[in-house]
């Protein structure tokens, strides 16, 4: 197939991640001042997107609380730096079932919320960007399911578009973008869209690059997409998404290491990605452009 790469490439970076990572490196941030510094950083590194999770900043795991939303938006929103807010809206569909002969009732770690809940920091701090997990999907945990059912999907993405927030669909396999079309079928979602395409997540989609391209060609022409690769494959993947006509993905979310047994800091994988986008002769955008390609419309901070 001809080489279809793309010459305008925006970058985002995934700040912290909803992952048990937070004892593996220093530098994955827990507060929500430390998540707004990170980003910070990164999109003074070129970064013009971020993507944020809110952790408790005692422990690391993950939260949904509003008020640690509302602070990693208005600190980046304060901020002297510009960059395009993209809040999680994965949250709140975790199942943990009892395992073996017993699997319900579900255990520890189930924490399962409706579409209204999921979405309510959304409606709260109203980023220019959300994420929506186009399906469900099986984790390396054993009996853990990440559970995004199509009436949950119809509900928040309705509620998405309402609120005037873009959602990132995020596909982990090519069914999340066979129903993700079918959204936009439906007028839940409004086109063109865009796609995060998650590489490498077991157990979804992948890292090979048959299967890469196989997601690739499911993507409508209209759409724009981003992609990722989990782990030491990161920037491979920048290269490669580049290289397929789409863009960037990088952060600590999806990987910790800058190169072998040197633990990376958020704006040290932009600074990365950014030198292989220049070096394939592609141009990194910044988040005023971001805007224009994608029908943006940039948030002020939110009143207090």
């Amino acid at each position: 197939m001809p080489l279809n790469m793309n010459r305008e490439v925006f970058i985002t970076c995934a700040v912290t991640g909803s992952g048990s990572t937070q004892d593996r490196s220093p530098h994955v941030p827990r507060s929500p001042k430390d998540i707004a510094d990170s980003a910070i950083d990164a999109a003074k590194a070129g970064a013009a997107i971020v993507h944020c999770h809110v952790r408790n900043p005692e422990t690391g795991t993950p939260s949904r609380r509003l008020d640690y939303y509302r602070e990693v938006t208005d600190r980046i929103r304060d901020a002297e730096v510009d960059v395009v807010l993209n809040l999680t809206a994965g949250m709140g569909g975790d199942m943990v079932f009892g395992g073996g002969e017993n699997p319900l009732p579900t255990v520890e770690g189930t924490d399962m919320i409706g579409p209204t809940e999921r979405v309510a920091h959304v409606a709260e701090c109203l980023p220019e960007i959300c994420t929506l997990d186009c399906g469900t999907m099986n984790f390396a945990e054993a009996d853990y399911v990440m559970t995004n059912t199509p009436g949950m999907l119809q509900a928040m993405g309705a509620q998405m578009t309402a609120l005037g927030v873009k959602p990132e669909i995020e596909a982990f396999d090519t069914g999340h973008l066979w129903y993700a079309k079918q959204l936009v079928s439906d007028g839940i979602l409004e086109s063109p869209a865009l796609v995060q395409l998650c590489m490498g997540v077991p157990w979804g989609a992948p890292d090979d690059l048959n299967t890469f391209m196989a997601m690739v060609n499911n993507v409508p022409d209209d759409w724009t997409f981003s992609a990722f690769g989990l782990g030491r494959n990161q920037m491979a993947y920048a290269a490669a998404a580049v290289l397929a006509g789409g863009n960037v993905r990088v952060g600590l979310e999806d990987n910790l290491m800058l190169d072998r047994g040197v633990l990376a800091a958020n704006a040290q994988l932009v600074e990365r990605a950014a030198n292989i986008v220049t070096n394939l002769g592609a141009r990194v955008i910044g988040p005023d452009e971001v805007r224009a390609k994608l029908g943006l419309t940039k948030r002020a901070p939110v009143a207090k």
